[in-house]
């Protein structure tokens, strides 16, 4: 049966494309900003005109433009008691809105301008999303929280920060990945050959950003240096007939190797990638085949929740409730937990779930 977007809280949801730095509370930023001195650059403070100051910017179907709203929210977390408190309440809104598992990103770079070393940045973060998982596992509401460090693809780090990432890995197997983030057109990924190298020669988990032009080189770039998930990826559309299913040698081998495609469609919407959440492929991509999973990307600019996109996704495209569950397996299966972890997620929660409100 058609699944019922008011199930959508309640049911258990997997979120692999999550940037910590955009899903900050408005009222946090608001508090933080006024410790910091920061207020009187906010471009407001009331937290609901706040909000949809975030939301307009998103809005602009520039993607400059809606990665310029960061800067009030990295201002915010320059500090490790700041960094601890946004990761603990990202845990926890992530855990009241249904998530059992999550991969969140971010970049430790953007953290240092207050004098913190790189490696300080990551331990508050992890002691943030440690008790974050713990408060929410004491509600009632347990949530597994892995992080992905990211480059940022327009600077010249990317090689000290999968080292980084390595090296912190071995003090917190809750690191998991690399990738890199920022604007996209014009810095490929081939730009940061030697960080993917290091990371693949170390064992560490790739996924790469490729939603913007030039559409289709960008994702085969990511692949070539090792990308076991897409960031987005909804320009593989262009290479896909979706009323006949034909489709060019990218995507059947998107398709044939199961690459995660780690789509945001809200997000999606927003910076132009494509015109509606309706027109969105990852309805036709689901039912193709492909191992596609629903994400929030930025929380605060999209105005999202992992909730909420699925339940617009699943109205948009009339999924049954066994394609929202397909599509929560989807993407744990695709994770880069454990082995163990995974297994245990799909066959004692995710699947029991859904297979519970029935299927056809």
């Amino acid at each position: 049966m058609l699944f019922d977007p008011a199930l959508a809280v309640a049911v258990p949801k997997v979120l692999l494309h999550d940037h910590l730095d955009g899903g900050l509370r408005p009222t946090t930023i608001l508090e933080l900003a006024d410790e910091i001195g920061w207020t009187p650059r906010l471009p407001s403070t009331d937290p609901v005109e706040l909000h949809r100051w975030f939301v307009r910017g998103a809005e602009t179907k520039d993607l400059l433009q809606y990665l310029a709203t960061f800067e009030h929210t990295l201002a915010v977390m320059q500090r490790a008691d700041d960094l601890v408190r946004v990761a603990r309440e990202c845990a926890i809104d992530l855990a009241d809105d249904g998530v059992v598992y999550a991969e969140v990103r971010f970049a430790p770079e953007l953290h240092v301008h207050a004098g913190l070393a790189l490696e300080a940045v990551v331990e508050a973060v992890q002691s943030g999303f440690r008790d974050g998982c713990a408060a929410a596992a004491a509600a009632g509401r347990p949530i597994v929280v892995n992080t992905i460090v990211c480059a940022m693809r327009t600077e010249h780090r990317s090689l000290e920060i999968a080292q980084l990432a390595v090296h912190m890995r071995g003090l917190d197997d809750r690191i998991v990945g690399f990738d890199i983030a920022g604007a996209e057109t014009g810095w490929p990924p081939l730009l940061h050959a030697s960080a993917f190298a290091f990371a693949r020669a170390n064992n560490l988990h790739i996924t790469i950003h490729a939603s913007e032009p030039p559409d289709l080189e960008l994702i085969a770039d990511a692949l070539d240096h090792g990308a076991q998930r897409i960031g987005h990826g909804v320009r593989l559309q262009s290479d896909v007939d979706l009323s006949t299913g034909e489709m060019g040698w990218l995507a059947r081998s998107v398709l044939e190797r199961q690459i995660v495609l780690e789509m945001a469609p809200t997000c999606n919407t927003q910076i132009g990638a494509v015109a509606s959440v309706a027109e969105h492929p990852i309805g036709p991509f689901l039912r193709m085949g492909f191992r596609v999973g629903i994400n929030t990307d930025n929380r605060l600019m999209s105005n999202v929740s992992m909730s909420s996109e699925v339940a617009k996704v699943a109205s948009a495209h009339s999924l049954t409730n066994a394609e929202v569950g397909q599509l929560a397996v989807n993407a744990m299966e695709g994770s880069f937990s454990s082995w163990t972890e995974r297994r245990r997620l799909v066959d004692s929660v995710i699947t029991p779930a859904y297979a519970a409100l029935g299927n056809r």
